[in-house]
């Protein structure tokens, strides 16, 4: 595999990890469709996917650094009775339906819709625009520190859908933190924060098995490459998108979502 493809789909993950456009949708239409990265072997295909999600992970690490050690410490000595530590509990009540029912269905899912491209182009295309307009219809009314678990249960339930390529994880979750009133940049922040509990726990799974070191340890190359590239890219997507939501809509990634969706199509029947 050359360091070139490795860098673009190094790119793509840190870019469609934090926008509303799907990592896993786009690592699949690059690799099968564009055929950036194809052909290569089960164990580098598995180093690369967990550089790339382990480069993400630490993007949202050390930029919501603060924020994390913050709720941690709040969230462990007052609890849900101040601001910032019950977005830790929030975050906890959130994450457990995406957990569960990634343990139980993620091969299911996976085996049955990865290879179908129309399917997956529908996705896009179809959460593109129900992102658009739920921001469009919802008022930006609350913040985080006026969620409650409810609403962040909620939240945490919409994650199941990003189980499918083109839904989108963070797409998913700030649509619904949208619907439930809260300001587009705290739902993307709230959103940001839900992915490290989620990426944390793929990853780790991984990491706790022998094999996968011996993975890691045969692709050393590939794996710091990967996770250098999907971090720089990560950051500054985080630093864009935060800034860009404080006065635009999610318009231009509806636009860009149907686009893929419709070249993609074209593609596979032309």
């Amino acid at each position: 595999m050359g360091i070139l493809e490795i860098i673009i789909l190094g790119i793509v993950q840190g870019i469609a990890e934090f926008l509303p456009i799907s990592s896993s949708a786009h690592l699949i239409i690059f690799r099968d469709v564009f055929g950036i990265g194809n052909g290569i072997n089960e164990n580098v295909a598995l180093c690369l996917d967990i550089a790339l999600h382990l480069g993400t992970l630490l993007a949202i690490g050390i930029y919501f650094f603060k924020d994390f050690i913050g709720m941690i410490a709040k969230g462990f000595t007052k609890g849900m009775k101040d601001k910032e530590g019950k977005i830790l509990w929030f975050l906890v009540i959130a994450t457990i339906p995406a957990a569960i029912v990634g343990v139980l269905f993620e091969d299911v899912i996976e085996n049955a819709i990865r290879t179908n491209y129309i399917l997956i182009a529908l996705a896009l295309a179809i959460m593109g625009i129900i992102i658009y307009f739920v921001d469009k219809l919802s008022k930006q009314t609350n913040s985080i520190e006026e969620m409650n678990w409810k609403e962040a249960l909620i939240i945490g339930c919409s994650q199941v859908f990003a189980l499918i390529p083109g839904f989108s994880r963070s797409g998913t979750t700030i649509a619904t933190a949208r619907a439930l009133k809260l300001n587009r940049e705290d739902a993307a922040k709230f959103s940001f924060y839900l992915s490290a509990p989620v990426v944390l726990g793929a990853v780790g799974l991984h990491l706790l098995k022998a094999e996968t070191w011996q993975i890691i340890s045969a692709n050393a190359s590939i794996f710091m490459i990967g996770v250098l590239v999907a971090f720089m890219a990560g950051l500054l997507c985080i630093e864009f998108l935060l800034k860009y939501l404080k006065k635009h809509d999610f318009k231009i990634f509806m636009w860009y979502r149907i686009i893929l969706a419709l070249l993609v199509i074209g593609m596979i029947v032309f």
